[in-house]
């Protein structure tokens, strides 16, 4: 006779279960073959639909709890197969509340009650915790999104903003969006060095050329003169048509004669790169070429932005706009006039050419005129970047200096391409001889 036999199976399953009595889990515990023997109290109450599961096959219950069949067939196979199971997410509807549960399973094995072999498991209740975790998963995704969002967003402005500071010069586009309201709408009295130029007979030419070779002869000549304008230091104020208006000294200066030197060397520049280009441009149907004049005067003007609530417009205003504009108009093609203040300047740095004592419109008195030649140092003209070459059998010219390592590696290729068909040609030569 076995031990077993001595006492009674009933109570010895209850004894082995008492420890389940008072666990905040849904107990359960069923035989071999999975029949439920014993479930405690908040078995019952956590499932009351079940009513009472006693002698039940446990994968049963679980299908009338609703258990999709798949984590159900998996609960069957682990348990035969590796003698435990765990299902950490178990979606349970009861009376209209979506409940989640994880199921603990595994096989007991007593060598003295066999009746104790069996499998002993629990449900817990994961409600609250898997509505944390729901909550902080969707957090994290309107995080993600409206991370997203506003990153969309900064592209969009970081486009507007590039958009936005081709109609503006660096220095204006810095100082707009650097300065408050009150800072924005201030006004100040400085000296300045004003730079205006235009094409000679531009309207001629505006009038001979199609809109699209016009498009490109002007849009070449402006995006030119206006890299040199920035890399001078100079403030391009705007724009008209043909005319470029630069000024020297605000929104920083470097000093009133190094502004008027810094303007002096952007107007050489700008002839030498507009000589350059004449080739291009006669290509585009301009016969004659692009011919320049310069007009610059320095003084005190007052500068800010000027307009309507609508539109504001950062300039400059005061006589030496107006002498600027009266230089440039009285200047010959190619010639850069400057007047006595600006000379006064730079005199002891640049050879100028005394011209007539002119009157300008609006002006009440005459005003000693001069050209300028050019730099009197040596050194300081060879210092300048020059974009065309001439050799004895080549000629380079660069057409677009927005982009100087673009234009090398298009020369690099072009080399490249010479040196294919020059061996090719030898090879055909050799050939022929053969």
């Amino acid at each position: 006779m076995k031990l077993e036999d001595f006492f009674n199976q009933h109570n010895i399953v209850d004894l082995s279960f008492f420890n389940f009595r008072n666990a905040i889990t849904a107990c359960y515990f069923a035989n071999k073959e999975l029949q439920v023997l014993k479930v405690n109290d908040n078995f019952k109450s956590f499932f009351p639909v079940l009513g009472n599961v006693t002698n039940v096959y446990f994968p049963d219950v679980l299908e009338q709890l609703g258990v999709p069949g798949a984590q159900i067939e998996n609960f069957v196979v682990s348990l035969n197969g590796k003698g435990s199971v765990l299902i950490p997410e178990i979606h349970i509807n009861l009376d209209g509340e979506d409940k989640v549960f994880s199921l603990l399973s595994t096989r007991t094995t007593d060598d003295v009650f066999s009746y104790l072999n069996g499998v002993q498991g629990q449900f817990v209740d994961r409600t609250a915790e898997w509505k944390l975790k729901r909550d902080r998963e969707e957090l994290l995704e309107q995080k993600i999104r409206d991370r997203e969002i506003i990153e969309e967003k900064s592209r969009q402005l970081e486009s507007l903003a590039t958009r936005l500071a081709k109609y503006l010069s660096p220095q204006i586009y810095q100082t707009i969006f650097s300065h408050t309201d009150e800072q924005a709408s201030a006004y100040s009295r400085k000296n300045l060095t004003i730079f205006l130029s235009d094409i000679v007979q531009f309207t001629d030419l505006s009038d001979s050329l199609e809109p699209e070779r016009l498009a490109k002869v002007v849009n070449s000549y402006l995006s030119e003169m206006a890299s040199i304008a920035l890399d001078c230091g100079g403030t391009i104020d705007k724009f008209i048509g043909d005319a470029i208006l630069v000024f020297f000294g605000d929104p920083e200066s470097e000093g009133e004669t190094e502004d008027a030197l810094r303007c002096v060397e952007m107007a050489l520049r700008m002839r030498a790169r507009a000589a350059e280009l004449q080739k291009y441009w006669q290509k585009l149907g301009v016969s004659q070429g692009l011919h320049v004049r310069m007009g610059i005067a320095t003084g005190f003007c007052t500068v800010g932005n000027f307009g309507s609530e609508q539109r504001l417009d950062y300039t400059v205003l005061g006589s030496p706009v107006n002498l600027a504009s009266r230089l440039e108009v009285a200047a010959k093609p190619d010639a850069i006039l400057v007047d006595e203040n600006t000379h006064s300047l730079i005199q002891g740095h640049v050879h100028c050419t005394k011209v007539e004592r002119i009157t300008p419109k609006g002006f009440a008195r005459p005003i000693q005129v001069y050209q300028v030649d050019d730099f009197l140092s040596e050194e300081h003209r060879n210092l300048r970047r020059r974009l065309s070459r001439v050799g004895e059998r080549v000629e380079v010219n660069v057409i677009d200096s927005s982009d100087i390592r673009a234009a090398i590696e298009e020369l690099r290729r072009i080399q490249e391409e010479f040196e294919v068909q020059f061996a090719e040609g030898q090879r055909d030569a050799g050939g022929t001889r053969s």
